[in-house]
C-alpha cells in the first residue's frame, strides 16, 4: 500500500468519508503526459471538471483538456480555454437569475481566480487512493462535520485563524482547485449551484480542498486527534442537557 492509499484510507476511516477523496493534477503539456502512467484513464468522456470529481470520488480516472471539457467556466478557471463573453460580461449568470443584476455578475467573474492561458493543458483528475502521481490538491466532499476536522487537524499546532474564499460559483474547479493550488492554503466552500446540479453532490455535503503539501501534517493530526474525534460524536453534552430537560 502507497502513501496515497494510506492517506486515502485513514481519511475514510477517521472521518467516516462515503466518498473517495480526490487527487488533482495539472500538466503542461503533452510531453508531461506522455512521461505519466495514465493508463485507464478516460480522455474522451466529454464532462465538466466537477463531474469528473464525482466520478474520482467514486473510482474513475479522468483526463480533461480543451476538447473534452464542457463548462466554459473551468475551462476557463483552468486556463484551458479563454473566457468566453458571456461569462465575463456577466449576461451568462444573470441570465440564469445566479445574479439579480449584470453588473454584480460581472464583478464576481472580474474577480474569479483563474490559471493563465495557456499555462496548463490537461487536468488529471483520480481517487487518491490509486493514483500515480503526486497531487498538486487533494478535494474532498462530504459533510461539514467530517470537513471540520479536516481544517482544524491543520491548525492543531499552530492555532491560526483560517480564512475561506468563495462567490458561491466555481466551487469545485476555483474554490476547491485553483484557489488551494495558487494560495498554498487550504480552501472550503459551499459548493454552487453548478456543481450542486450537475453531480451528485447531496445537499447535505460541502467541498474543501487541500494543498498536498499541506497533507502529510493534517493526517498527522488527525491520528493525534482521534479520540477527541470520537468523544465529540457520542454528542455526551448533548445527551446530559437532554437528560437533565426532562
Amino acid at each position: 500500500m502507497n502513501q496515497y492509499s494510506l492517506y486515502a484510507q485513514k481519511l475514510k476511516d477517521l472521518l467516516g468519508l462515503l466518498r473517495e477523496p480526490v487527487a488533482v493534477k495539472l500538466v503542461h503539456n503533452e510531453n508531461e503526459l506522455n512521461s505519466m502512467n495514465v493508463s485507464g484513464y478516460d480522455a474522451e468522456t466529454k464532462c465538466r471538471y466537477c463531474q469528473a470529481v464525482m466520478r474520482a470520488s467514486h473510482g474513475e480516472k479522468v483526463i480533461l483538456n480543451a476538447d473534452n471539457i464542457t463548462c466554459a467556466a473551468a475551462a476557463a478557471a483552468f486556463g484551458l480555454k479563454t473566457l468566453h463573453p458571456k461569462l465575463a460580461s456577466g449576461a451568462a449568470h444573470h441570465n440564469v437569475g445566479t445574479f439579480g443584476t449584470q453588473e454584480a455578475a460581472q464583478k464576481m467573474m472580474s474577480d474569479m481566480p483563474r490559471l493563465p492561458f495557456g499555462s496548463y493543458h490537461f487536468v488529471v483528475v483520480s481517487p487518491l487512493a490509486s493514483c500515480e502521481f503526486e497531487p498538486v490538491v487533494v478535494l474532498v466532499e462530504a459533510p461539514p462535520e467530517n470537513l471540520m476536522w479536516v481544517a482544524l487537524a491543520l491548525i492543531y499546532t499552530t492555532g491560526e485563524r483560517l480564512q475561506f474564499s468563495t462567490s458561491v460559483v466555481q466551487a469545485t474547479c476555483v474554490d476547491s482547485t485553483v484557489v488551494p493550488f495558487t494560495t498554498g492554503r487550504l480552501n472550503a466552500t459551499l459548493g454552487c449551484i453548478g456543481c450542486r446540479e450537475a453531480t451528485d453532490l447531496m445537499p447535505v455535503e460541502n467541498l474543501i480542498g487541500i494543498p498536498y503539501l499541506l497533507l502529510p501534517v493534517i493526517m498527522e493530526n488527525l491520528s493525534a486527534m482521534e479520540e477527541v474525534i470520537d468523544k465529540n460524536r457520542t454528542k455526551s453534552i448533548y445527551e446530559r442537557f437532554k437528560k437533565n430537560k426532562i
